[in-house]
């Protein structure tokens, strides 16, 4: 493990498509310690509590009828690693069928740059909720990478059983949107095909780039929301310690999440969560659930900054 293999494997992607994903793998991997799933008993049983006890209170506070994903799972970095691959794949497969278009080089830098985004995410995202885009079937998936929650519970100094029910009432919420919403994953599937459709012509569909944007921004907000009123305990300290950890990594981390677009993630919470406070302020949590009967009711970006619209348009 370390940089000379993952160089060697990037620098040796190969094929005709823009990305090498068996080279993003090796490469990502070859650079991520993938920590250890070893759990006792209790630990592996705190999951499974977490998780029950999450659905069980977002289905009392947001009055949304869904079940958990066919599969959540306990992982170490090398298989989120490898379920991501499996998604970017699935999601660029329109790309990858426009063979002898890329040239070597270009190959060789597409596949360099998912690679380090990968390693990146990989050890640092604690919690995910997957809806498989693309996938066949309507399984969804949970997951929790367990070194990375375990490392940064201990690097804010918070007990790690507290960080982890935290983690899971957070990506049960999201479980929650996408079981309300039957649709939702259709529809972010069809406005990313239609997205990537337009790249293999050259094109860029801004306006299916800003609806994903605005969904996104409703599904962050909402999930935000629930957690609010769904976690059995105050956790204002935790994001404090999170948002403060964020801003305290060196130059590096900085460029990275800028240039994967994590600071647009943060925009989306806050937006889509001043949305749905101000839609709770004028009805109750149970109206704000109605974004999710059906995708003409999702906000549109006039509507996520001025809440009163949507509410009007609800009403009528």
């Amino acid at each position: 493990m370390g940089l000379y293999e993952s160089v060697r494997a990037v620098s040796g992607a190969s094929g005709d498509g823009p990305v090498d994903w068996e080279a993003v793998a090796a490469a990502a991997k070859a650079s991520t310690d993938p920590g250890s799933i070893d759990l006792a008993p209790e630990v592996e049983a705190g999951y499974a509590t977490d998780v029950r006890d999450a659905r069980d209170r977002v289905r009392e506070v947001a009055a949304l009828d869904f079940d958990l994903p066919a599969t959540v799972e306990i992982q170490h970095r090398h298989h989120w690693i490898d379920a991501n691959v499996a998604t970017f794949r699935r999601v660029m497969r329109p790309l990858e069928d426009q063979t002898g278009i890329f040239p070597g080089a270009a190959r060789v830098v597409n596949t360099g740059s998912m690679a380090v985004a990968l390693g990146f995410l990989g050890n640092n995202v604690l919690g995910q909720y997957d809806p498989l885009l693309l996938a066949e079937g309507d399984d969804h998936a949970l997951y929790f990478v367990h070194p990375n929650i375990e490392r940064v519970a201990a690097e804010l100094d918070v007990e790690f059983p507290r960080f982890r029910r935290w983690i899971a009432f957070h990506e049960v919420t999201h479980a929650a949107e996408f079981g309300a919403a039957p649709w939702l994953s259709g529809y972010l599937e069809e406005t990313m095909e239609g997205a990537i459709e337009d790249l293999t012509e050259g094109t860029l569909d801004r306006d299916a780039l800003s609806e994903l944007d605005t969904t996104m921004t409703a599904v962050e907000g909402y999930a935000e929301l629930v957690m609010d009123r769904a976690f059995d305990e105050e956790y204002a300290d935790l994001r404090r310690k999170v948002d403060e950890r964020r801003q305290g990594r060196g130059p590096v981390a900085k460029l990275v999440r800028r240039l994967l677009g994590l600071g647009m993630k943060e925009r989306q919470y806050e937006r889509g969560k001043a949305f749905f406070d101000a839609v709770v302020d004028a009805r109750d949590v149970e109206y704000a659930g109605r974004v999710w009967d059906s995708s003409n009711y999702l906000p549109t970006d006039e509507e996520l900054d001025d809440p009163d619209l949507w509410v009007a348009r609800m009403d009528d």
